[in-house]
């Protein structure tokens, strides 16, 4: 897959990418080179590489303002998926391409951290950042909680209709109803994926694979990127699918799609979506910059306001955030993240090669 690079010159912002995912919370779309702009390769001005799993209306909300506060720097951007991203750093550690790896399940980056692919950065903010949502040796920080939650075209399915739990999915009447985003590149869907095996029996994997049999039985399609999943979803080639609640809202209310969401009633896998400097980063300066302006508090009530990101940091007052953000009961499941690390490669493997488009059998 062809990839996109962003370049952020002192005059403009050259932003030409497509619909795409978060996941982490997001872009986990690959995209195509764009023109470079402005300063790039001016003498004196620094450079930021940044690899991203965010969506790219986040993207387009935050990188502008990075640059007004930071003109010098001249930054790029690489899309994929979260999963793609882990891949790519680990195939780069002997000579890192990235700065800094912005968006990814807390899974990927305390495999990351194990494998020395991470600095160690403690910023002023630190001890706001409950330590479930960082890592010990502070080489990476959960931005956001993603829960992940049922999603459904809402012109299609009322709500009272729609599955109210995990179990529901695998009613026989959602049989070819479900479209789900490719797996294996995805950090939310292997999260998710993961999630329901643990949720079975965590130490009888076997429980899970059943469950996921019965979840593939009712599937239609693996959607080769969000951007594929949005098209069907809305043009109701499926109407359900598992997804991360802030990518369906920026759907619904920026993008205008006819998309709403079930918050299960046993809980959901609350993702911590982190970031990090990747190890021997060739510009430390200025992805410190980064890190600290994306966990600025202003900036994290505007990406509540209007990105429905629910921040890490616990030093803000709620009553400062949006009503949805007030009225929002994240009940999740409870779930061990070092075992979800520790076991996330040999269960996905096994799902990719054993269950995955065989129809439950």
């Amino acid at each position: 897959m062809k990839k996109k690079w962003l370049k952020l010159g002192m005059f403009g912002v050259a932003l030409a990418m497509t619909v795409g995912l978060t996941a982490c919370g997001g872009g986990e779309k690959e995209q195509q080179p764009a023109a470079s702009g402005g300063d790039g390769g001016k003498k004196g001005s620094q450079k930021l590489v940044i690899y991203t799993a965010r969506d790219k209306n986040v993207v387009e909300q935050i990188l502008p303002k990075f640059k007004e506060l930071n003109p010098d720097i001249d930054v790029e951007v690489m899309t994929m998926g979260a999963q793609q991203i882990m891949e790519r750093v680990r195939g780069e550690k002997a000579n890192p391409q990235a700065d800094f790896w912005w968006g990814g399940t807390q899974s990927s980056f305390i495999t990351a951290a194990n494998e020395g692919l991470l600095e160690s950065y403690k910023p002023s903010y630190a001890d706001s950042v409950p330590a479930e949502y960082k890592d010990a040796q502070d080489r990476w920080y959960g931005e956001m909680l993603l829960p992940e939650v049922i999603m459904y075209n809402s012109e299609a399915i009322k709500e009272a209709d729609a599955p109210k739990d995990w179990d529901d999915l695998l009613d026989p009447k959602w049989k070819d109803k479900i479209l789900i985003r490719g797996v294996m590149a995805s950090g939310t869907m292997r999260t998710i994926y993961d999630a329901m095996i643990y949720r079975q029996d965590p130490a009888n994997p076997e429980k899970g694979y059943e469950w996921l049999k019965k979840l593939d039985a009712n599937t239609k399609e693996y959607t080769q990127d969000p951007t594929q999943l949005y098209l069907k979803l809305a043009r109701q080639e499926g109407t359900l699918s598992l997804w991360n609640l802030q990518d369906i809202l920026l759907q619904k209310e920026l993008q205008k799609q006819p998309f709403d969401y079930i918050y299960p009633a046993s809980g959901a896998p609350i993702l911590v979506d982190g970031v990090g400097i990747v190890k021997g980063a060739k510009n430390m300066d200025a992805a410190k910059k980064f890190f600290d302006f994306i966990f600025d508090k202003d900036q994290l009530k505007e990406k509540a306001d209007k990105l429905f990101q629910i921040p890490t940091r616990t030093d803000i007052d709620k009553n400062e955030f949006p009503d949805w953000y007030k009225k929002l009961d994240t009940k999740q499941l409870d779930l061990d993240w070092m075992v979800l690390a520790d076991k996330e490669k040999e269960w996905m493997q096994y799902w990719d090669e054993n269950i995955k488009g065989k129809g439950g059998k």
